[in-house]
């Protein structure tokens, strides 16, 4: 029998020390240290084995490995398509994490439910019984006639049906309800989502078995578990919302077969979740062109260029240390901004309030925005609001001058087939090939050349 030895291990980091404390000394977090007990394993064992792993340990020279293209497989969710990079990949190990609620369970059920006329899935859930998937399903109209599910928590027990049925896709609806009998620690603990993990990833990997983990999320919002959890898959999705919409986000953080950054815009609806072929429409669906603090610019998300609504409103404020909210886009850069505006054009606000939103619950992190925030500030505070029709995007360097963004003209090609007539942008993102888009374009090389545009 395998001797055991006694581990104490943080719940919240993963973080290995070789007694108990109060606090972890890696991640600063108290009352988390949990005592495990782990089997010791022989150099022959399972668990030291790579997730590869044939039983040949010859070195081979890189050329001389096959490296044929491996044929994906359609979800027929173009969306989820597209964030996977084309579909799913044989041997495949994807980590899907989001809110409670949001409709990760209900996209997989779909998933499977619409790919088991091309190949053989199977649903795995530790949460819920047969009855409730069944319940979903006939409530989501899917048929699921065909569909193998399974109600299972041991890791074990999973992994003998899966060697037994071979299936070409597994759901394993969530990775935190899995236990592994080795370990006596309970489920959801750092070393079962660890083991059971790895046991997973090893079969996905030797069997060429697309395997696809919910994954719960903490209250800051980051996937449960150790982070080498993370490390340990090939893709990490997430579904996100602002909580207030019915449109979901799914956005690809790590992706070993596609573009990083990707995103899905989905529609969550009495029939499940819906893909949204147009979410530039989505996003700009209540915009109104007739007022102060709104404008118009166009993001890039993977490899998707999307029209996004800003919204700035600017305010006497009443405190003597005045508010700075933004909501979507970067609090730091909006700071920047605001002494870049008071430097470079005059113009001091610091007695007012400055709140800055982007619509439709997208998250921007790149510069691209710069020029859309200062002129949304601008807007609010002179109370004037831009032309209809006018979409804008550029970055704002601290001395005052306007660069120039990637992709500009994928940006306005996307803005002309939605209507816009002008565009406001960085003179060196201007060409010749602007002529030919329809469109009046403004070019702007310094902050004070934008004052004359509001």
């Amino acid at each position: 029998m395998a001797k055991e030895k006694l581990q104490f291990v943080c719940n919240q980091c993963g973080h290995v020390t070789n007694k108990w404390a109060g606090q972890c000394t890696a991640c600063k977090q108290w009352n988390c240290i949990d005592e495990v007990k782990i089997p010791k394993t022989t150099s022959s064992g399972k668990s030291n084995r790579y997730a590869n792993y044939s039983g040949d340990n010859k070195i081979q020279k890189l050329g001389q490995v096959s490296t044929e293209k491996q044929a994906r497989t359609a979800t027929d969710i173009k969306e989820l398509d597209r964030v996977l990079g084309g579909g799913l990949v044989p041997g495949s190990v994807i980590l899907l994490g989001g809110d409670p609620g949001i409709g990760k369970s209900t996209l997989l059920l779909q998933v499977t439910a619409h790919i088991t006329q091309s190949i053989n899935p199977l649903y795995v859930t530790g949460e819920e019984s047969l009855a409730q998937i069944a319940m979903r399903a006939n409530r989501l109209g899917l048929m699921v006639d065909d569909l193998s599910c399974m109600a299972e928590t041991s890791l074990e027990t999973i992994m003998a049906t899966v060697l037994q049925q071979n299936p070409d896709l597994v759901v394993i609806d969530s990775i935190q309800t899995l236990f592994s009998e080795e370990l006596t620690s309970i489920p959801g603990s750092v070393s079962q989502v660890k083991e059971t993990a790895a046991q997973l990833v090893r079969m996905a990997k030797q069997h060429k078995i697309t395997v696809i983990l919910v994954g719960h999320v903490t209250k800051d919002g980051s996937i449960a578990g150790p982070r080498i959890l993370e490390h340990m898959v090939d893709t990490v999705l997430y579904f996100e919302s602002d909580g207030n919409s019915r449109f979901r986000v799914l956005r690809a953080l790590k992706n070993r077969f596609g573009a990083v950054n990707e995103i899905g815009v989905f529609a969550m609806t009495e029939r499940g979740v819906r893909e949204v072929d147009n979410p530039s429409a989505i996003f700009l669906s209540e915009h109104k062109a007739d007022k102060p603090g709104s404008v118009v610019m166009v993001t890039r998300e993977g490899t998707r260029p999307l029209l996004v609504e800003i919204q700035a409103l600017v305010d006497q404020s009443p405190l003597g240390n005045p508010r700075r909210l933004s909501v979507g886009l970067e609090h730091n850069r909006l700071a920047m901004l605001l002494a870049v505006m008071h430097r470079m054009c005059g113009l001091s606000i610091h007695d007012h309030d400055v709140f800055l939103n982007a619509v439709g619950g997208i998250k921007i992190t790149e510069t691209a925005a710069d020029l859309a925030i200062l002129m949304a500030i601008l807007s609010s505070f002179k109370n004037r609001y831009l032309p209809a029709g006018t979409v804008v995007f550029g970055e704002v360097g601290l001395t005052g001058e306007i660069r120039p963004v990637q992709n500009g003209e994928d940006r306005l090609k996307e803005a002309s087939q939605h209507g816009f007539k002008t565009a406001i942008i960085p003179k060196a993102n201007a060409g010749q090939w602007t002529k030919n888009l329809g469109m009046k374009v403004i070019t702007v090389s310094e902050v004070n050349e934008v004052l004359d545009l509001i």
